[in-house]
């Protein structure tokens, strides 16, 4: 491997982005975001007894106050808000939801309402009034009433149905029931009848009605557990805790109806894992959190009942508010599709106005001169063209297809179920079949220039297994025996000996066990002490069984390795954690919880130990314990190197520490931290700077390694992807020497990879941007001579970067909050030039940007480690400005969300970190070696049905329209329409419909088998060459020439013919069905040429129209009909007559002959000259039998 290897760097939190205050979902704004509440760390039962200042400084923040039991405190009116001139209502919502949007009443006004803000509807619905209008039209108002209801019937349908299905779950919902204190007693109440402030009691598996603050359970320390799978998809348990004054004094049902409570929190919001707010009751405060709210839509599990008080009802509840609108993406060929379709507008109105000039000219020129033509409407020529302008927007109003969304919705639907029912896509071990949570995407999965992957969990199992560690600088986990010596064969540890060993559990190294059964090592024991009693995992017993609850897989993994090794995490309350040491078991005080974050990246947990010792136990990443350690850690160097070795091995790890603290110490710390965890302002923060008080001078233990194996079929994956000229970034948050190695293991990095790390391109791009500033404004010489590459040659390049270094490129430093001076006013001239100075740094920072974008999308692979959520956010977002390239991100944790919403597509795996990951992205699976089937198979042969349906849709539109242009010249441009107007009606609805519909859902150009052994051939989508304005002109050349012959071809045949039994077959209705007959041969044969993939169903389809055609004309001009409504159907005999004359057969044959046969020509000489990829595979397999 060709190195350029940078120095080791280290994050620097300051640049680092906060990722705490990061929206959680899209309708969360900047000033929302600047207003909210810090959040109250968990675990904090503290008491603030200055109340009366508390409440004063709280109410500044938290305008949210609810009182228990009182619901006449909600009628004051400062809780009043005015919803329609002078008619007020309470601000707290009731309990009943309404998701749905009509009632019997609303539905066809609304319904009608929502679908002409379409502008084809409105359209139409312009065009149906003009057709009301007897001096413009020519045309009967049904030929564009029939195919609009049918559009509209088909979208009224779809909304009727998903409209009912809301209603039946809404009053399924409202309709349940619960236990509510009325009357100082519990009964059962509908949930539409609960409101703020009501006491309530929920037992096993029952659903939550509302968000209500926990007040006590039946468990120990009124623990309560909650699966929170409606809430975030996610299936493991999770366990909130009720404050312990609540706890020991509201049990009773006497005593929850004589509570008075006041909670004062944030206004309702939608972040699900953030609240903030305090609770004053008999004279004093208590801080709340989120670990204290039961959120509506969670399940009470493993609790047999508990009580609450509500604090958010209704629309007011998380749930509720995060059920607002979410970001809508769009594909590159609606873009495109939707300015096709303006063109064909403004083509529309300038041959409509063509042809009125046209006709002002024939008026002047012949009609006022033929007394014949007489209307004995004395009109100007002017004026007359004037109504034959609106009358040609009539007639030509089939340029803009009726039909085009809708039948592009159904295809789309269609490609979603081939998508969902793929059984290549099915991951039977968690039976998680493939899913496309949206059907308006599928095509641009054909079109994929850049995927975006996390690591953990996507190219990774995220299955932790406790492989390795180092203890005082010894590093174990090898293949050793007894006695320590290596050994040629494994041999699996033997835990019999631990009755609460774990028997999927697999060690190697005999020596760590002897070592733990001695007891001779204190630091070994310290350290496994460690990782059983440093964590937030919970613990529960079923069928004398001991299980964990973990809230991350590392976190699972390290507790169950402590557990096998003799330290077993048995039981937790609020204030205490019980252990097993070893057989022996103890229990301790909890003094305090230092809670992890992104911020943070460490924990910590306080604890007094049996003789009275305070000592604080931490775990966490090794660039932030280092900067905390005592300056003679004396294992630092040997840890050091134990932890490059684990990264070489793509271990995943953590460093432990320790640290003994005086009873004086701890008093005067915990002064502090009382304070902070009751800041009605600010909380995070003093929390923070409180913590970073006592994690110091920490004495090193060791460290833990930890394997995340790769997915299966990942590298074959991504060597695929890579030959479809797809480039693939890694964004991940593990350290860089990890993420490099499992580069090599997926085969994103080889051998003859020339890596680049964050200092090299930090000077190249400096270079860059000076050169930039230097030449601004000079030539056009050198301008150009500033987009050459930044690499020389053609070597293989990965770009390997730090999100220290990513920050420190992108010039995204984080700025610290200013404080506040007094300051003279500046002179305008100051602000001037202040003004000038931002311009120009925002100028530098979007230049740096694109500078930094260009640079590396020449690299083959782009790994990105130690970046936040928001920094995969920020990469995701800067390739989709600079490159304007399509983009794909694919996650499977809650941190990989932000990202997954900001590529064009997002791509969710169900994994091992929750469904957030999956229920915000576009298509989702359960392995990562999938993506290869939805890009080359299905996003390819989705983008090439598409098109090609487009094409076609767009080519039998302007052949069946523009015969009335060349009409017009023999008409004197009167607007009369060439065909019979139930041909006009039906033409797009039945008789050229299904077979285009059928190609848009079936069509392939090659096996899906082929599609995954020739990557290359998914190179069209990305090259747009299938369908762009190139193809759309095209497809009007097309049909203007089909429309050209159509019309053409049967004029000169009847000039001046007669028919084989004497009579003259030239009138205006033969002529009129021998062009429609030969326009539906031609449409219905030549989508017969395009398709490449025929079936059984495409056949008939072909066929069946053209027989339905003839089926339904012959039937429209028989006498009968005629009889029954003779203004109607004016055609009588027309089709019997006209169609037994051979000359007429013979005149069709050659119109379509003389359409088609140029068709096959010009194919087959393109195939042979210039074959296309797919031609080229057909080809060889043939070749080769």
């Amino acid at each position: 491997m060709i190195s350029e290897r940078d120095s080791e760097t280290t994050f620097d939190e300051d640049s680092q982005p906060n990722d705490e205050v990061m929206p959680y979902s899209d309708d969360e704004t900047e000033d929302e975001l600047d207003s909210q509440q810090p959040t109250i760390k968990p675990g904090q039962n503290q008491i603030n007894r200055g109340t009366k200042e508390s409440r004063e400084l709280l109410k500044k923040d938290c305008s949210w106050q609810v009182k228990a039991n009182d619901p006449h405190f909600y009628e004051q009116p400062q809780f009043k808000r005015t919803t329609f001139l002078c008619f007020k209502k309470s601000k707290y919502a009731g309990n009943a939801i309404k998701t749905y949007k009509y009632n019997p009443i609303t539905f066809l006004p609304l319904n009608l309402f929502e679908q002409f803000k379409r502008a084809a509807n409105f359209y139409f619905l312009v065009l149906l009034i003009l057709q009301s209008i007897p001096q413009i039209t020519t045309l009967s108002w049904y030929t564009t009433l029939v195919p609009l209801l049918l559009v509209l019937g088909i979208t009224a349908v779809k909304d009727l149905l998903d409209d009912i299905t809301r209603h039946k779950m809404d009053n399924e919902v409202n309709n349940r029931t619960c236990e509510v204190i009325r009357d100082g007693r519990f009964k059962n109440t509908k949930w539409k009848d609960i409101k703020v402030g009501d006491i309530i009691r929920l037992k096993k598996n029952a659903f939550i009605p509302a968000d209500i603050l926990l007040l006590s359970s039946s468990e120990p320390n009124s623990l309560c557990y909650v699966e929170t799978a409606e809430l975030d998809g996610e299936t493991n348990l999770k366990f909130k805790m009720a404050l312990e004054v609540t706890h020991r004094y509201l049990q009773e049902e006497s005593a929850m109806a004589d509570f008075d409570g006041l909670v004062e929190c944030e206004e309702p919001n939608n972040r699900l894992d953030k609240f903030a707010g305090t609770l004053f009751w008999r004279n004093m405060s208590y801080p709340l959190d989120a670990d204290k709210i039961l959120l509506r839509g969670c399940k009470i599990r493993n609790t047999d009942f508990c009580h609450g008080m509500v604090i958010f009802a209704g629309g007011d509840t998380k749930i509720m508010k995060n059920s607002g609108k979410t970001r809508f993406k769009r594909t590159k060929i609606d873009s495109l599709m939707n300015y096709m379709v303006y063109t064909i507008f403004l083509v529309l109105i300038l041959l409509s106005a063509g042809l009125a000039i046209g006709h002002t000219y024939w008026e002047q020129q012949i009609g006022n001169s033929s007394w014949y033509l007489y209307d004995a409407q004395d009109l100007s020529p002017s004026y007359r063209g004037f109504l034959n302008f609106w009358g040609y927007i009539i007639v030509l109003n089939t340029m803009v297809p009726i039909s085009l969304y809708v039948s592009v919705e159904v295809i789309r639907l269609g490609q979603s179920y081939f998508i969902n029912w793929d059984l290549q896509m099915y991951y039977s071990e968690k039976d998680t079949p493939a899913k496309a949570r949206t059907t308006t995407l599928n095509e641009q999965l054909g079109q994929i220039h850049y995927i975006f992957s996390d690591k953990t969990g996507t190219l990774t199992q995220n299955i932790m297994t406790f492989k390795k560690c180092c203890i005082n600088g010894q590093r174990y986990g090898d293949w050793r025996d007894g006695a320590g010596q290596l050994q040629s064969h494994p041999q699996q540890v033997d835990f019999s000996w631990n009755t609460y060993a774990d028997g999927k559990f697999s060690f190697y190294d005999h020596y760590l066990i002897e070592q733990i059964k001695s007891g001779k090592e204190p630091e070994i024991q310290k350290f496994f002490f460690l990782l059983a009693i440093c964590h937030t995992v919970m613990a529960d017993s079923s069928d004398g069984q001991l299980n964990y609850q973990a809230a991350s897989p590392d976190e699972g993994a390290l507790v169950m390795a402590a557990r096998n090794f003799g330290y077993v995490f048995l039981s937790r309350t609020q204030n205490t954690i019980t252990i097993s040491e070893m057989g022996v078991e103890r229990t301790y005080d909890v003094l305090a919880i230092l809670d992890f974050n992104s911020d943070r990246k460490r924990m910590s947990v306080i604890v007094r130990e049996s003789g009275g010792n305070i000592r604080l136990y931490c775990k966490g990443a090794d660039t932030v314990i280092y900067e905390r350690l005592h300056p003679r850690n004396l294992k630092r160097e040997a840890t050091e190197e134990a932890l490059d070795i684990f990264a070489s091995e793509t271990l995943r790890t953590l460093c432990l520490c320790y640290r003994d603290i005086s009873h004086d110490e701890f008093e005067v710390w915990n002064k502090k931290f009382v304070e902070a965890s009751v800041a009605t302002t600010n909380r995070d923060e003093a929390l923070d700077k409180v913590y970073e008080e006592i994690e110091k001078n920490l004495i090193l233990l060791g460290a833990t390694a930890i394997e995340d194996k790769l997915q299966d079929g990942v590298p074959e994956t991504i060597s695929r992807l890579s030959k479809a000229d797809i480039k693939i970034w890694v964004l991940t948050g593990d350290k860089k020497e990890t993420a490099e190695n499992i580069g090599f293991s997926c085969e994103l990095l080889t051998d003859e990879t020339t890596i680049c790390y964050g200092e090299d391109i930090s000077a190249l791009l400096q270079t860059r941007l000076e050169n930039q500033r230097n030449r601004a404004g000079s030539s056009a010489h050198s301008s150009l001579r500033m987009n050459e590459p930044f690499f020389q040659g053609s070597r293989d390049r990965a770009l390997i970067i730090t999100g220290s270094w990513l920050n420190e490129i992108l010039l995204e430093k984080k700025k610290k909050k200013k404080k506040l001076k007094l300051k003279f006013p500046r002179t305008a001239e100051e602000e001037k030039k202040q003004a000038e100075q931002r311009r120009s740094a925002e100028a530098s920072k979007e230049q740096q940007q694109q500078n930094f974008v260009d640079l590396a999308c020449e690299c083959r692979a782009v790994i990105c480690c130690r970046v936040t959520p928001k920094q995969k956010a920020m990469v995701v977002e800067l390739v989709k400005k600079y490159k304007k390239a399509i983009t794909l991100a694919i996650g499977d944790g809650a941190n990989d969300v932000n990202m997954i919403k900001t590529a064009h597509i997002g791509v969710g795996i169900s994994g091992q970190e929750g469904m957030q990951a999956v229920m915000s992205s576009d298509y989702s699976f359960g392995q990562f070696r999938y993506l290869q089937r939805l890009l080359l198979v299905h996003g390819r042969w989705s983008y090439i049905r598409m098109c090609k349906f487009l094409r076609y849709f767009f080519y039998k539109n302007f052949a069946f329209t523009l015969v009335h242009i060349w009409y017009s010249f023999f008409n004197g441009f009167s607007a009369q329409t060439a065909y019979e107007d139930w041909f006009i009606t039906l033409y797009n609805v039945l008789y050229s419909s299904l077979p285009v519909l059928l190609v848009g859902l079936l069509d392939q150009d090659v096996s899906d088998k082929l599609s995954l052994r020739f990557p290359r051939l998914y190179v069209l989508g990305q090259k747009d060459l299938l369908f762009n304005y190139k193809k759309f002109f095209l497809s009007l050349l097309h049909g203007a020439l089909t429309s050209l012959i159509i019309f053409f071809i049967p004029y000169g045949a009847y000039l001046k013919t007669m028919g084989q039994d004497g009579e003259a077959p030239s009138d205006y209705q033969s002529f009129a069905v021998t062009a429609a007959s030969s326009l539906i041969f031609v449409v219905n044969l030549q989508i017969g040429l395009d398709t490449s993939y025929w079936t059984f169903i495409n056949a008939f389809s072909v066929f069946g129209s053209i027989a339905l055609y003839f089926g339904i004309t012959f039937d429209f001009h028989s006498a009968g009909i005629h009889v029954l409504f003779p203004s109607g159907f004016q055609f009588t005999g027309t089709a019997p007559n006209a169609l037994r004359q051979p000359y007429l057969w013979l005149t069709m044959i050659l119109s379509i002959a003389i359409c088609l046969l140029p068709v096959v020509a010009e194919r087959f000489f393109v195939a042979t000259i210039w074959p296309s990829e797919s031609d080229r595979v057909s080809e060889v397999l043939s070749y080769l039998g």
